[in-house]
């Protein structure tokens, strides 16, 4: 029997997570009940990093397999243009026959194909498959830990609190803040609620994983839980740092995964997808980056990954590339705008109680200065990410300075380190690409010459000896999708920035010839990553 695999994701957190005190700085203070019971089942991975520290960029090379610098999705809001051998690898789980769902967010730097999922929806669920038998991949998204909902008004968040009880939340002076903040009321209050919105989030895992339960689905379901990328706070969410790229992994795989393990090998979250294949019993696709940290019966791979890989393109207004490679000990940055400053102006960020802190003390600093006075409001850790400038390399120690505030790319007793990650990030580089040393409006042009979206053609219907429909498409890349479901009078909606599928029609994936019932009418569609899609072309009844 081929295994139900469930991922339970959510927004913009690192390890701040019961089950990883004393493996992250300051797990402690988290009260997750429920998902350290998922980890006391399954494994923890003390070193999980995303590729990229904001959610879009981050969540293409996911759902690809690939690096966005390799495929040009590196720019936060985006519309890349993928090669035309990249798909969303759900389609190869639909393919062999896995229900697949998604409830709800994409985000993936292109539009969602209507080929990737069986459902996407705020109602999507595996409870919705054909039958039973039908093993799933769903996944389910929780926004409530997201970087907006730090800073909401006391309403909102009293309702995003509705099951977390006045007990059960964070005392803002407790608090493990870092060095590089200010220690203020107003920089307190945002960590104990992004603490409080942790809490919220694991009352809302277990709710899923008490629903496999009642469904008697636990003991034959893979179930994997991850954060999207670091938290929303300043120098965390948009940075390559740790605190930018490291997130919590948990997976629990009964009978094949001992429980309270820990892994201490480094993963990416784009080895998901890989992964997630590898577990189904799928072969991975060659032009896949993505390497599976699980075989199919269980066991970890036998070459782990020695280095994981990051970057930072522009981040909505700010520009700005910024390449980073970390092993088990050292993390090392390549700034290749050393003039720009790390704290460039962001209006999405800038309206965060503790982005508000850093500006206003540093502003007074700077005040100070002008009247002559030594300025004595932030300390030396946490003037460095208002600095004017950047250097050009940065290397941390994260073994003795988990918060990397100490950059020890000129020591010379950390030479040796600096000249192996340099070379790793160089070969890295070279083999995998990087479409962010491009400028961004040559790569438009070349994704869009003149401007104009690349249309897919429309596929090629007919009839083989067989009465079976077959369908191809020219288009090098393309996927073919069909439905029973007639066109909606007015077309489909126009989608949101995020990518979110708006199609209320049940699109099916064609993987080879289909049995259409005599009676019946089905249109077909043909989608390319980053493409528009085709024209539909209906095939007629009998």
């Amino acid at each position: 029997m081929r295994p139900n695999i469930l991922w339970i994701s959510c927004e913009d957190i690192n390890p701040d997570i019961g089950c990883y005190a004393g493996v992250y700085p300051g797990a402690e203070y988290a009260r997750t009940p429920n998902l350290d019971r998922l980890a006391a089942e399954g494994a923890r991975f003390d070193l999980a990093f995303a590729v990229s520290p904001v959610c879009a960029p981050c969540r293409s090379s996911i759902i690809t397999g690939m690096y966005p610098t390799s495929i040009g999705t590196m720019h936060m809001r985006s519309r890349g243009v993928p090669p035309p051998e990249v798909r969303c690898f759900t389609e190869y789980l639909r393919e062999a026959g896995y229900y697949c769902t998604n409830n709800a967010k994409t985000d993936y730097n292109f539009e969602a194909p209507i080929t990737a999922w069986d459902e996407s929806s705020n109602q999507a669920h595996w409870r919705n498959r054909p039958s039973p038998e039908t093993p799933f991949f769903a996944v389910f998204n929780f926004l409530v830990t997201h970087e907006s909902q730090i800073r909401v008004p006391d309403d909102v968040y009293e309702r995003n609190m509705r099951d977390v009880p006045p007990s059960e939340r964070h005392d803002p002076a407790k608090a493990p803040i870092p060095p590089y903040y200010p220690d203020t009321p107003a920089v307190r209050k945002d960590w104990a609620r992004y603490s409080d919105n942790i809490t919220a989030m694991d009352k809302q895992a277990a709710a899923i994983l008490r629903q496999l339960e009642e469904d008697g689905l636990a003991k034959n379901t893979v179930v994997f839980f991850w954060g999207d990328h670091g938290r929303g706070l300043p120098r965390a969410k948009r940075w390559p740092y740790d605190s930018g790229l490291r997130v919590p992994l948990i997976v629990r795989w009964p009978g094949k995964v001992e429980p309270g393990s820990a892994r201490r090998d480094l993963v990416t979250l784009m080895d998901l997808s890989a992964t997630t294949l590898s577990i189904a019993g799928l072969p991975i696709p060659k032009h896949m980056q993505a390497r599976p940290f699980y075989t199919n019966d269980g066991k970890a791979p036998a070459r782990p990954r020695t280095v994981v890989f990051g970057h930072r393109d522009r981040m909505d207004e700010q520009c700005d590339t910024v390449r980073t490679v970390r092993d088990a000990r050292y993390r090392y940055i390549r700034n290749l705008h050393p003039d720009r400053p790390y704290a460039q102006h962001n209006a999405y960020g800038e309206v965060t109680p503790t982005m508000q802190e850093l500006r206003r003390l540093h502003a007074e600093e700077a005040a100070a200065v002008g009247r002559g006075e030594t300025p004595r409001l932030l300390t030396a850790d946490q003037r460095l990410f208002m600095a004017p400038a950047k250097p050009r390399e940065e290397l941390y120690d994260l073994e003795n300075d988990p918060h990397e505030v100490r950059n020890l790319a000129n020591d010379p007793a950390h030479a040796s380190a600096l000249r192996r990650l340099r070379r790793e990030l160089d070969r890295w580089q070279r083999e995998c690409g990087d479409l962010g040393l491009m400028p961004e409006e040559e790569l438009i042009e070349r994704f869009r010459p003149g401007g104009q979206w690349q249309v897919t053609a429309p596929p090629i219907v007919r009839r083989d000896e067989r009465g079976r429909t077959v369908a191809t498409c020219p288009t090098p890349g393309a996927s073919i999708a069909y439905t029973f479901d007639a066109p909606t009078q007015g077309g489909e909606p126009p989608r949101p920035p995020t990518g979110e599928p708006t199609s209320s029609r049940r699109w099916h994936l064609y993987a080879g010839p289909v049995q259409i019932p005599h009676d019946a009418r089905a249109w077909f569609r043909a989608c390319r990553l980053g493409y528009r899609d085709s024209a539909e072309v209906e095939t007629p009844a009998g």
